[in-house]
């Protein structure tokens, strides 16, 4: 039956489900959890908003270790409920650049690095800038999140996130190319954030003060 549904081979179906799950789960995850802690659940992004002083070392560190025990902890309960239909997978594991990037690594990294960057123009863009228009921060980050596994799901598995990564390998013990899923996802980061943060975010409190 799970066959039936999901299918064993990635198909065109299979993409649009991964794209809207993700989407709709980083979506609801941030009108639920927002409010309380930033929904601070990717590495890179926490890094990015460290690195422009958004929040501060201690908390981003926290944040970071969580986000890797809650990875861990997620995958370890795919193992636990799905443990053969999951193992085919490696629990979710991304398993490096496709072939329609020829199994390039300099493709897969650069893939990643794009991907990200729009993810966090997206965020500092929607939740950190004070102009951003008020409540769509969910909407427009998990649209954004829909778009990129579009893309990049059959290109690279589409990280976009470190911890996100890194427990299904732990628990797998598949570390093909791993090390693409930090590097990619956190210049991508770090450059949109620096640039997002001294180009828009800086000048609109400039111009608040102002006023």
């Amino acid at each position: 039956m799970a066959a039936a549904v999901f299918g064993t081979t990635l198909t065109i179906n299979g993409i649009i489900m991964i794209s809207f799950a993700h989407g709709a789960a980083i979506c609801l995850m941030i009108y639920a959890f927002g409010h309380i802690s930033g929904a601070h659940i990717n590495p890179a992004v926490t890094i990015a908003m460290m690195i422009t002083r958004n929040i501060n070392i201690k908390d981003g560190a926290g944040y970071i270790g969580a986000q890797i025990v809650g990875a861990i902890v997620a995958a370890l309960a795919h193992k636990a409920i799905l443990p053969e239909a999951g193992a085919k997978v490696n629990f979710g594991t991304q398993g490096g650049p496709s072939d329609l990037l020829n199994h390039s690594v300099a493709s897969g990294l650069a893939v990643e690095i794009i991907l990200t960057f729009f993810l966090v123009t997206t965020i500092f863009m929607a939740a950190v800038h004070r102009k951003a228009a008020a409540g769509m921060a969910g909407i427009a980050i998990g649209g954004m999140i829909f778009l990129i596994h579009l893309v990049g799901v059959p290109l690279t598995g589409a990280s976009v996130n470190p911890a996100r990564t890194f427990g299904p390998a732990l628990v797998s013990g598949y570390w093909n190319d791993h090390w693409i899923y930090w590097v990619g996802p956190i210049v991508g980061a770090v450059i949109a954030g620096l640039i997002m943060q001294h180009v828009y975010v800086k000048k609109a409190e400039k111009e608040a003060k102002v006023t």
